[in-house]
This record gives structure tokens, sequence and C-alpha cells, in this order.
């Protein structure tokens, strides 16, 4: 039997491996400094391995393989390290907006965009004609005015930012007068009372949760009031005996006794959705006319674009929010206002929007289309899957998700995945076979719902982008 000693030089030393075939090849790859660093990660804990007289570990080492397999390992290793965790997925949730899934898709044009000026130097804030510096909002703020009727914009990182920094502006270490119904808990908990509290300004909560009267407003302005605000409550709703102020008489108390109107619409839109057989949700043209002075929205949610955040209105208000100190930390990069710009040109084309825009294309599929995606998935799903799981299509409802029309759901057709196990033993076989879907290539994302595993094929675009990874599915005997 060999001495631990024997054992230990039977290690190869970083040299030799750095000379081996498979390894040089990485170096020229990835670099001398990384593949040497697992070369010894891995060195170092095979010897604490066998200072632990780990027999599995011994026997592998004394193997006259071992110096390949070592090599082999290493290169798992680092080709692994430098792949990207951000990956493309699959989403079959059913939720076409999906905050956990990087929300709306992108339209070809603005990812041309976005690719054109990450490789390039470009004239994000320098004026071609004078020679000068430029602004960033140029490249945006005029397309938006256009769109929306508004008198000046501007674009942040997301709608959160957009409602802090209105409100660090306007209403700084000043009351801000909102409805109970309408404070708000966004994603990730974030709470609209928390984001006033941000800004440093004094919330000021009037009526009750259902049923707020425009007199509440009334009573509650005093000197240490500076706006009126209104929160779309666009990711719930309250049904019944409710009541809430329209815009329009909000816009004209504020305006009378001297004070600012801001409308957060949230998700926001810059279409009549009704026109394409969707549910009604403001637009931000309508909202500035029932008289908001600003008004902020979301980018990546109904709009369709990347993740930002904008402010529209008043020229005036407009201006000072972009001399806010704070905007320079939530300003977006020339790939976001590249791609924006992109999104907000796909608008003026109202007649080709719903092919042109693949959030509104995922949202206006036709059942029909849907469903004979399912008819050509369901043979080969069955075929995979027939040892394990009953698998069958069922009619379900998709929803638009990110906090967008929450009870208005949309019909679709889904592939349901009914294990086939013992008692006692379905719900880790329904586990297991959500794992199994996630570790494809490129991840297939459904949703767990009494006892099965559904797959909404609302936003699959083609039967191949499922069935061509199936063969990397664990066989299932």
């Amino acid at each position: 039997m060999k001495s631990q000693t024997d054992i230990f030089k039977a290690l190869p030393s970083v040299d030799k491996a750095l000379q081996s075939t498979e390894l040089k090849d990485l170096v020229s790859s990835y670099g001398h400094k990384a593949v040497k660093l697992v070369i010894r990660e891995n060195l170092v804990s095979l010897r604490r391995q066998i200072s632990l007289d780990n027999h599995s570990i011994i026997e592998t080492v004394t193997h006259k393989d071992f110096f390949e397999s070592f090599c082999q390992t290493v290169a798992e290793r680092v080709r692994n390290s430098f792949q990207s965790s951000l990956v493309q997925v699959i989403n079959l949730t059913g939720t076409v907006v999906h905050t956990n899934l990087g929300r709306a898709r992108l339209p070809d044009s603005a990812i041309s965009a976005m690719g054109k000026v990450a490789a390039h130097a470009t004239n994000l804030e320098y004026d071609l004609r004078t020679g000068k510096r430029g602004d960033r909002d140029s490249h945006l703020e005029g397309l938006l005015c256009e769109i929306t009727g508004a008198e000046a914009a501007t674009v942040v990182n997301n709608n959160a930012a957009a409602v802090l920094l209105v409100l660090n502006t306007l209403a700084c270490e000043k009351e801000v007068i909102i409805s109970r119904g309408e404070l708000v808990e966004i994603g990730g908990a974030f709470r609209i009372p928390d984001v006033m509290e941000s800004a440093g300004c004094i919330l000021k909560e009037i009526g009750t949760t259902n049923r707020t009267h425009l007199r509440d407003y009334e009573s509650a302005i005093n000197a240490d009031a500076s706006l009126l605000m209104k929160v779309h409550t666009s990711n719930y709703e309250i049904r019944g005996f409710t009541n809430s102020i329209p815009e329009s008489e909000l816009s004209q108390l504020a305006h009378k006794k001297g004070l600012h109107f801001v409308s957060d619409l949230g998700s926001g839109t810059l279409i009549d959705l009704t026109k394409y057989g969707l549910p009604y949700e403001p637009t931000v043209t309508e909202t500035l006319s029932l008289g908001a002075d600003v008004v902020t929205f979301s980018g990546d949610k109904l709009l369709g674009g990347p993740q930002a955040g904008l402010i529209v209105g008043k020229k005036e208000l407009i201006g000072a929010i972009k001399r806010n100190p704070l905007k320079r930390a939530l300003r977006v990069d020339k790939t976001t206002i590249a791609a924006l710009a992109e999104v907000i040109k796909i608008y003026r084309d109202p007649d080709r929007l719903n092919c042109r825009l693949p959030l509104l294309s995922d949202l206006t599929r036709s059942l029909a289309e849907i469903d004979s995606l399912a008819k050509k998935i369901l043979p080969i799903l069955n075929e995979k899957l027939r040892n394990i799981a009953d698998v069958f299509i069922e009619p379900c409802k998709s929803q638009i998700g990110s906090g967008a029309l929450p009870l208005d759901l949309l019909e679709s057709r889904a592939i349901v995945i009914r294990p086939i196990a013992r008692k006692g033993e379905t719900d880790s076989t329904l586990q297991m076979l959500a794992k199994e879907f996630r570790s494809l290539p490129a991840p297939v994302i459904g949703r767990i719902h009494d006892g099965r595993l559904l797959f909404d094929l609302r936003c699959l675009k083609k039967e191949s982008d499922l069935s061509s990874q199936l063969e990397h599915l664990a066989k299932f005997d």
C-alpha cells in the first residue's frame, strides 16, 4: 500500500497540467492566470481529501488515467467559470410580463440599436451641431413629447426612481396628499410611503381604503402642502362599495389651491388597449389631458421597452426635476436610451404595432394559434414522459403580469404534466420534473399548480424551441 507521501507525489504539478493538450487550448481562450487558478484550487482540494484518508479520492489519484481526468475536470470548471449566469429562458409561466424573467421582450430594432451604441463611442452627451456638451435626454424627449402630448420629458432607471425624483424635487419637506387606498406596495416589498419618506416628503393620507371623497383632499390642504398625488392601483383592485376622485377633479382642486397634481400610472401605456381586444388602462396622453402636471410610468411593462422610469409633463416642472442632483444618480445609460428610442418610434406606426412590438404580439396572440402549437407539442412530450407522467392539453388563463391589470386574464392553452407516482411520491416527482425542464440548455419555466406542472404556451414562439431540447432530459424508464 502506498504511503501518503507517495500519493501526494502522484498529483501533477501546476506546470505539467498547464502543458497538457487540453489545458493549453484553454490558456489561449481564457488566459494563463484563470486556468492556473483552477488547477491550484483542484490540487488543494485533492490534497485535503488525501490528508483525511479519503479512500475514494486516493483510489482516483493513483489510477493510471488520473492525469487525463484531472485535466478534463479543470477544463470543465474553467469553461463554467466564464459562462454568464444570465441565460435565455423560455417563459411558459402564463405571466407575459414576468418581473423575475426580465419583463418585456424587446423588438429587433431596439436590440440592434443597443448593440450599435454599445460597440462604439456615441454622441450621448455631445451636441454635434455646436461641438459642446449636450443633454442625454435630447435623444428621447422629442419622441416622448410627440407620442404623449407632454411639454417636456425625462427618463430615469425605473418608475420607483421616477416617483422618488419627482417627489424630492416638488415636495421635499412638504406634505403630499394621497388617498389611503392608493398607498400601494410595488415589487420587492417597496411601498409608496417608503418612497415618499426617502424623497424627504411628509405623507398625508386621507380617506379610507375603499372610499375617498373630494372634500377629504380639500380639508387636508394647508400651508405645508405641496402637491396632490394619485397612484394608479395597477397591481390590485378594490371592488364593491368604493369611491375615488377622477384626475380632472383633482387637477382642478390642486390648481385652484396653487398645488401641483402628480399622477403615477405605474405600468403606464401609450395606447388605447381596448383597440386590441385588451382591457382598458388609462393612457399617458389621457392623464395629461385631464390636468396632471407630471405623469410617471414604467418603460418595461405595458410600454414594452427596456427597464426605465419615464417622467412627462409641464416644461417648468420637468426642468426642475432635471436639475435635481439626484437625477444624475438615477439616469440611464446609452444602451437603454437607444432601445427606448426605438420602441417609442414603433408607436408612430399604430397600424403595425401588434406585429412589431413583442409584448403586444404576445398579448394579442390568437387562441387558435396557441391551440395549434399545443397539439404539435403534445405527442412529443407524451412520448418523452410516457413512463412517468400523463400529458394533456387544458384551457388556462394567462395574465399580463408585473402589476398590470391583475384581474384581467387572457384565454390560453397549457400543456399539463401530471406525474404517475405512488402515493406520497407525487410532489417529489413533480419537483424533479420541473427541475429537469429548468436544467435544459434554454431552461423551460412553467408553474406548479394543484399537483401538476403547467406550461402555458402563449409566449412560446415555435414548437421547435421546446422540442429540440428534449433530448437533454433524463431518460425516464
